[in-house]
Parts: structure tokens; sequence; C-alpha cells
């Protein structure tokens, strides 16, 4: 058990007037128990309260040796939520997370076992949004892999090789380079010409031409932290307006880097990209948020977009991506993930923004 996790979690129930919380994320619960079962349709759930009592409800299917946490076992012939209330607080109100199925919630309801059902998921997800000491050395060698495998990968692409192959050689490239087994922290995403002006694109057996746009959308796994990076570069001499477009992309994207620091809003990072794209007449073609929060999951709670006003706080991690995706010709995504600190950010991705063409 994380104790100092925990306990910002514990603070963050108190805060919100929540005295007991449900959490069935299983991603969450190994970040405050370093226990990571996949329980499939079964529940798997931590109860935590402001007393600071602790338990996993947990399908005897997946046993553990855990001397730091009670585990309450259940069978497959057995109800979880009915085990469950028996240390439920039946006269306080409970938080419930936002990945809770409904057949566990409604039969929570059912039985009564709390007076009030709230969505504690914010508890959870700001604590997450602040990485610790721990998590933001993970989270800078994962970005280190990464650049290292974006140059290499770049090395070897030639005209002629289909997509998937290059993908491939991707899965080779990151376990050379020290990633986890699994490497992958999403399934990469490689784009030729038209494709990438499909901002998500799934990768197959386009040929690479000479002439025309790579997109290149990648991550990588490190101790079971996320990369997340994405470089556009070229065959062949590009256009006019297809180094136009480049152009305007990478200081969409560092015009947005820049303004990083706490106490901004994320939606004033969002509109500091979108609002320079949309000056030099690309608006409509900027079609997605600017970035997304990132850790242990590649897209994690929080995003850097219009709607989301949460203040920038030191500790937070998240991508910037502005792209340009024009009339199923061209497409441009740049994205680098960056870290807030005391003194205002620090960008942790390293490899070049100058503008490729092979």
């Amino acid at each position: 058990m994380n104790i100092n996790r925990l306990n910002r979690v514990i603070n963050a129930m108190k805060e919100k007037n929540i005295y007991q919380f449900i959490i069935t994320d299983r991603m969450s619960i190994y970040y405050l128990t370093n226990i990571n079962i996949y329980s499939g349709e079964r529940f798997l759930g931590l109860y935590v309260n402001q007393d600071n009592e602790v338990h996993l409800i947990n399908n005897q299917l997946f046993p553990l040796h855990n001397n730091d946490i009670d585990i309450l076992y259940y069978s497959d012939t057995e109800s979880a939520v009915k085990k469950l209330s028996k240390f439920v607080h039946k006269d306080k109100n409970i938080g419930i997370d936002k990945l809770m199925t409904s057949n566990f919630l409604l039969e929570m309801m059912e039985l009564g076992v709390a007076k009030d059902y709230i969505n504690a998921s914010p508890c959870i997800d700001y604590v997450r949004m602040q990485k610790d000491e721990e998590e933001i050395k993970k989270m800078i060698k994962a970005s280190e892999i990464n650049d290292k495998s974006m140059k290499e990968l770049i090395d070897f692409v030639q005209i002629g090789m289909k997509e998937n192959e290059v993908l491939e050689e991707l899965k080779n490239i990151y376990k050379r380079n020290g990633a986890d087994n699994v490497a992958f922290s999403f399934e990469p995403i490689i784009a030729f010409g038209a494709n990438a002006a499909n901002p998500h694109y799934a990768t197959a057996d386009t040929v690479i031409g000479n002439n025309g746009c790579l997109v290149i959308d990648m991550g990588c796994m490190y101790q079971g932290y996320c990369s997340d990076m994405t470089r556009t570069i070229f065959f062949g001499e590009p256009d006019e307006e297809s180094k136009k477009i480049y152009n305007i992309v990478k200081t969409a994207n560092e015009k947005a880097i820049e303004k990083v620091k706490e106490g901004i809003k994320f939606s004033d990072i969002d509109n500091e990209a979108r609002s320079y794209i949309t000056e030099n007449g690309y608006g409509e073609y900027f079609t997605h948020r600017t970035g997304h929060c990132i850790g242990m999951d590649v897209h994690e709670y929080g995003d850097v977009s219009a709607t989301h006003n949460a203040l920038l706080k030191e500790g937070m991690i998240f991508s910037i991506e502005p792209g340009i995706y024009y009339n199923n010709k061209v497409g441009v995504r740049i994205e680098d993930l960056i870290l807030v600190t005391k003194e205002g950010h620090k960008n942790l991705n390293s490899f070049t923004k100058e503008m490729i063409i092979k």
C-alpha cells in the first residue's frame, strides 16, 4: 500500500465530505496498492474510508499474498456486494467511481448499503494527475526511450515499405531500447499520405510512396508508465501548402508549450494552439482537443481542451499535440509530453521538430 497516495485520496474525500469510497478502476487500485488484477466481469473493489479503513474485495480465483492490506475474498457462488455490505457504514454516504458497472451499483442501492451515493472519481482522478517523484522519473525515462526509438524508426523507414512493416519494426526497436515487454502504451499510428489526414487512422498495409507525409504517433511502456509522441515527416519535397501547414502546427505546438506554468487553465493552453491555427486559416481542420493527461494509462483523467478549466499544478503531465488534417490530402500532427514544474515546465521529449524530408 502506498500510504502517501492513500492519504492524498482520503484528504480529497474529506474536502468533498465523502466518508467512504469504493474504487473499482483497476489502474487506480494498482496505483494505490501495487496490486494489478484483471478480474474481467468479476467485481474488484478497494474500500477506503476517512478513518483509514482499507479493504480489498477480490474473487478467490485471484489469490494474493499481501500482508499490508485486508483482503476479503468471495466465490463465484456468492455476491461480492453482500460481502462488501458487511463493513460499509450504512448511515454514511458512499463514493462510487465512474467505472463501477451498473449491475453492482444497482445491487448496492437495492440492498441499501449506504445513505447516499456520490460520484467520487475526482478524489482519485486529481490525485493521479499530480505525479510524485517516482512517477516522474519513470515517465522521463519512458520518453527518453521514445525519443531514441523515434530516431531509429525514422532512419529505418523507406519508400516501398508498408505501414504495418514499420509498425512491426517498432516493436523490435522498443525492446532493444529497454521498454517493458508489453512495449506499446497504445496501438501506434503509422499513416502515410491521405491516411495521415485521418487523426485516428488504424495502421494498415498502405505502401509508403515517394511523395507524401508520414505521421508517426507512438508510445512505449517503462516500468508501468506510458510515453506518447508524434512526429510528421515527408517523402519527397513537399508542396508549399504542406510546408505551410507543417510550420503552423509546429509553431502552435511551441506556443502552447511556452504557455505552460502553474495556475494557468488547461483551456488556456488549448486556446493558445487553437487560436494560432485558426488565425492562419486552418481552424476547421484542427478537429480534436490539444492534449490529454497521461501516466499509468495513456489517456488518464484530464485533458487540454476548451471545456477543461482546471488549473495546472506542479507534477501534472499531459500531451500537447495540435494537428491539421487537410482535405484528405495531408495531415500534420506534432506531439510532446509536458511536465508542470515549480519553475514553469519541462518538455519530456527532445527529438527534433524541424521538418524532415527523406
